[in-house]
């Protein structure tokens, strides 16, 4: 094989892997029993009104695509497994909210090519003990070169995930 030949391959596969797919960091039900063990709740759903869709909107910057939300809840604790498009895929993201306040973000799937530095553990516990204020998370989200709507979408998710919460 020629030099020109090998670069070309190895050009090839470094673009099909930039190009990214789907990377499954934990499937939602595996994330579901870390949260609360063999102990699974029920599912349950709030369905949104239009009065629940006009706050998220404001918590977003754009509707919601679904109408109906599930979540899971202990009693003292509530998972939520939301989507929101990063750059042009959905992003989906667990959330452990307690007392009005999030104990934990882990993204479990993650569609786009670029950005997937939201996924590690080091962005994700910027998220904890974050409160809603205002239609703000009161704790900074600090943002990454190369993946700045990813960060958006997770920021808005966590407001999301915050506001459902007094909902339930």
């Amino acid at each position: 094989m020629s030099f020109l030949s090998r670069l070309m391959l190895l050009a090839l596969l470094m673009l099909s892997t930039v190009q990214g797919g789907e990377r499954v960091y934990q499937k939602p039900s595996e994330f579901l029993h870390t949260v609360f063990g063999t102990n699974l709740p029920a599912t349950q759903a709030l369905t949104l009104t239009s009065s629940h869709q006009s706050r998220i909107k404001r918590l977003l910057g754009h509707p919601y695509r679904t109408s109906k939300v599930r979540y899971w809840s202990d009693g003292t604790k509530t998972a939520w497994i939301p989507e929101e498009v990063g750059k042009t895929e959905p992003i989906t993201t667990g959330f452990v909210t307690k007392g009005g306040s999030i104990q934990e973000v882990k993204v479990l799937i993650y569609r786009e090519s670029h950005g997937y530095e939201v996924s590690s553990s080091n962005f994700c516990k910027q998220f904890r003990g974050a409160t809603l204020n205002n239609n703000q998370l009161t704790r900074e989200v600090r943002n990454i070169a190369g993946a700045t709507l990813s960060v958006r979408a997770l920021g808005g998710l966590g407001r999301v995930a915050l506001y459902l919460d007094t909902l339930k």
